[in-house]
């Protein structure tokens, strides 16, 4: 029997009452990823330690809804012991001697990590296929992209190998991947979820969040990971709610936006239908939706551009073979080093240090990267006014459903895929995905919910209410039944 898609508290129930181990949930994890490995979803799969872990956890009181339960874990997050490379050559034989944050959090309530997934090299990119081991395929389309930058994530979850992944969101790389996969995934609020042991790319944007397949089960994962880390200067002393206590509850004067630049002729028309249906069945449901204008939102990708390029340029200056990662053999000298070792990157991390290091230098930082953050800082102002009138803000989560694997390269749309998703990171507000409905070609097609800072659990209020409304079914393999 399978349990993996299963209801959490239906495979939780099964382990208390000893119907299951923790064991036979790694096996078929183990067994999926095999059967689904032409997905390409994982680059370092932890078999060993998965079963030995099992093994251990059967002796101990089943003591939490996430006891025992599999895990994926995107490959820029640090585990003590287990392969973490950034999907990139540089760092394809890193072994790293301390765990993230999120992992010790994971580990307190005995989850188990059954590998690391697959993504956009050092997360630059918004397709997957950036990465050094080819990218992830979509589970209900193989020739498609899974989005990026936390593709396998996304494709693990979509596929039902595992029934939890961890993501990570610096300009929409949980929550566009989400959407091209049919999965909730949520970026939390800035600060909500420790960044130590997070591999840096843009540090004032980054943020780990919850990738699953349902709205309790990401409420329920953010549980554990979130909260203050005193090893994280940007971590918020903001006390961690239970995320889940609202799922089902009524919800009572609520007032929502849709910003117009949301539902422009960026956007196809298909996922604008499929909005629209939502913004009906939320007024029938009394509910108020309006349409507004906000400033600002139409700049996110040119200011996304200046402030990642530039502090990814800085984060990834620690590649440099001599600390750690790939080390070029017998350079002439030190300059000779840093060329050589250096030039195994990737080209579009190639390309993003490049400009960054532009973007950084002499008066070009006050020209560019001061100026954008002044823009930035209007952007995140208009939004929170936005929440002074509005509980949520609703839209699509990307302009299209995911395109083909083979579709040419281009740098500028790879940005443009995630405009809808770059502001929540710029205000540095929480974001998630939930599928609203299918593509005539079958292809999911995913709405965001964005509301004020710290807002996550009246996010899955409002996520958990259209979730049962539409009742889609969302696994790949019966895909048929949504035509």
């Amino acid at each position: 029997m399978k349990y993996l898609d299963k209801d959490i508290t239906y495979i939780n129930k099964l382990l208390k009452e000893k119907k299951i181990k923790p064991i036979d949930l790694v096996e078929e994890a183990f067994k999926n990823i095999e059967n689904n490995k032409e997905l390409n979803s994982y680059i370092t799969l932890n078999k060993e330690e998965a079963i030995k872990k099992a093994k251990e956890l059967e002796t101990k009181e089943v003591d939490n809804l996430l006891f025992g339960i599999p895990i994926a874990i995107k490959d820029n997050i640090v585990t003590k012991d287990l392969k973490t490379t950034c999907a990139s050559h540089i760092l394809d034989n890193f072994m790293p001697i301390y765990n993230a944050t999120v992992i010790d959090k994971i580990n307190e309530k005995n989850m188990i990590i059954i590998g690391k997934t697959n993504m956009d090299e050092f997360a630059m990119g918004s397709t997957s296929r950036t990465s050094y081991f080819g990218a992830p395929k979509n589970p209900w389309n193989k020739e498609k992209i899974s989005g990026g930058s936390s593709g396998g994530s996304a494709v693990t979850v979509a596929c039902r190998d595992v029934v939890f992944a961890l993501g990570s969101d610096t300009g929409g790389s949980i929550r566009q991947p989400a959407s091209y996969c049919g999965i909730v995934g949520m970026k939390p609020t800035y600060g909500r979820v420790s960044r130590y042991g997070l591999v840096a790319f843009a540090s004032s944007l980054d943020q780990i969040g919850p990738m699953t397949k349902n709205v309790y089960e990401n409420a329920l994962l953010l549980n554990a990971i979130a909260g203050y880390d005193e090893k994280d200067l940007t971590s918020s002393k903001k006390e961690v709610e239970d995320f889940t206590s609202l799922i089902g509850k009524k919800l009572d004067n609520i007032k929502i936006a849709v910003p117009n630049y949301f539902m422009s002729d960026i956007v196809s028309p298909i996922i604008k239908e499929k909005i629209q249906n939502i913004i009906n069945l939320l007024e029938k449901n009394n509910i108020k939706v309006d349409f507004i204008d906000v400033k600002y939102l139409e700049n996110a990708v040119t200011l996304y551009q200046i402030i990642a390029m530039g502090e990814a340029s800085s984060n990834l200056a620690r590649f440099d073979g001599i600390r750690y990662g790939y080390c070029a053999e017998n350079p002439q000298d030190i300059t000779d080093l840093y060329y050589k070792t250096r030039s195994v990157f990737g080209p579009e991390v190639k390309r993003r240090i490049m400009v960054g290091s532009y973007l950084l230098s002499g008066k070009n930082a006050k020209i560019y990267y001061d100026k954008a953050l002044s823009i930035r800082d209007d952007m995140k102002k208009e939004l929170e006014k936005v929440f002074t009138n509005y509980d949520y803000i609703i839209g699509p989560t990307t302009t299209t459903t995911a395109y083909n694997l083979d579709e040419q390269d281009d740098p500028l749309k790879s940005f443009m895929d995630d405009v809808l998703v770059i502001p929540v990171n710029m205000a540095g507000l929480p974001g998630l995905n939930i599928p609203v409905g299918f593509s005539n070609d079958n292809m999911p097609i995913g709405m965001q919910i964005i509301g004020p800072a710290f807002s996550e659990t009246k996010i899955y209020q409002l996520a958990s209410f259209i979730e049962k409304e539409l009742n889609l079914q969302l696994n790949p393999k019966d895909g048929e039944e949504n035509d």
